[in-house]
């Protein structure tokens, strides 16, 4: 066995560290007897750094479909050119508004302890993005948001300023592997809202993004025809819209257009929310049989952990690292 796996087997056993072994265990299964995997991310996952370890579960065939929040779209591929720009701030704890200010005064745009570049980061990558929508409007061409970020990492225009080594980048993995990729609320983010500015100029139209709802539809689509191959599992990385709009494809093809397929045949859940009153990242897993999401049967965990810390270990127990 690696290092790493051998270490969480001996001494993670009680409590949250068991959870987080039963769920590796698990995801390990549900691969093992034919099963493909969805994997969800909310927060700030990207800027993280998770892509080190989400690629090599992508290019190792354990993660065959991903829907993350526009944010973590968009700052995998930040990270990607700008990494050597961003700053760190250790003692954010620490941070006074004025120096939040300062930040900003210095465009530098603070998530936790790391500051993205605006110049470095998102002013370079839209820039690019602008050149794709524009084309699009001028074409006729309409594309989910991933796919443009296939059409600029597979142009290879951003090759020469790649500033970490590519294979820490989940989307260039998922862009290899034409891996599904759904992004919903993706105006909720920064190229979202430079997406909206430029429609709003007159500089592209609206449509060349698809809708939420035509991602739904592919979501539909996709599950449909992935169900009739290999059951799917679902691991969710925090809560909202990124874990909520996927998981409800089930009950959306049961309850809506009463059509016939399994529910998810594995759920794991990693989240620091309390279990609370209409809290969807606290909910509990059981509360999604409710909903038909999930089965009697479906093995179910949750871990209740930082997944920048949680996440890492259960990949490297699947890498055998």
């Amino acid at each position: 066995m690696g290092a790493v796996r051998d270490f969480v087997v001996r001494h993670f056993r009680h409590f949250n560290a068991a959870a987080l072994v039963d769920a590796a265990r698990g995801w390990e299964t549900h691969l093992a007897a034919g099963g493909r995997m969805m994997l969800t991310m909310g927060g700030a996952m990207s800027t993280a750094e998770l892509g080190l370890v989400v690629a090599e579960l992508i290019r190792r065939d354990k993660v065959h479909a991903i829907t993350v929040t526009g944010a973590n779209l968009e700052e995998d591929v930040y990270n990607l050119v700008a990494h050597d720009s961003y700053v760190r701030v250790p003692n954010f704890r620490e941070q006074s508004a004025v120096a939040d200010k300062q930040l900003l005064d210095r465009h530098l745009n603070r998530v936790t302890d790391t500051c993205i570049p605006e110049a470095e980061a998102m002013r370079k990558i839209e820039t690019h993005m602008m050149t794709l929508w524009e084309n699009a409007s001028r074409t006729g061409k309409r594309h989910f948001p991933h796919e443009y970020f296939y059409q600029l990492l597979r142009s290879e225009v951003l090759a020469s300023e790649f500033q970490i080594d590519p294979k820490g980048s989940w989307l260039l993995a998922a862009a290899e592997r034409d891996l599904p990729v759904f992004v919903p609320g993706w105006e909720d983010s920064t190229l979202g809202n430079m997406f909206a500015a430029a429609c709003t100029r007159k500089m592209c139209q609206p449509s060349v993004v698809k809708s939420g709802v035509e991602q739904m539809m592919a979501l539909i689509d996709w599950y449909t025809r992935t169900d009739k191959q290999a059951r799917l599992g679902f691991f969710q990385i925090g809560g909202g819209i990124s874990g909520d709009f996927p998981i409800c494809v089930v009950p959306l093809i049961h309850q809506d257009l009463r059509q016939s397929v399994r529910t998810w045949g594995y759920f794991c859940q990693i989240s620091e929310a309390a279990v609370s009153y209409g809290s969807y990242s606290g909910a509990p897993p059981n509360e999604k049989i409710t909903w038909g999401k999930l089965d009697v049967d479906t093995p179910r965990f949750m871990i209740e952990s930082d997944a920048t810390i949680v996440f890492p270990l259960i990949a490297a127990y699947l890498l055998d690292y």
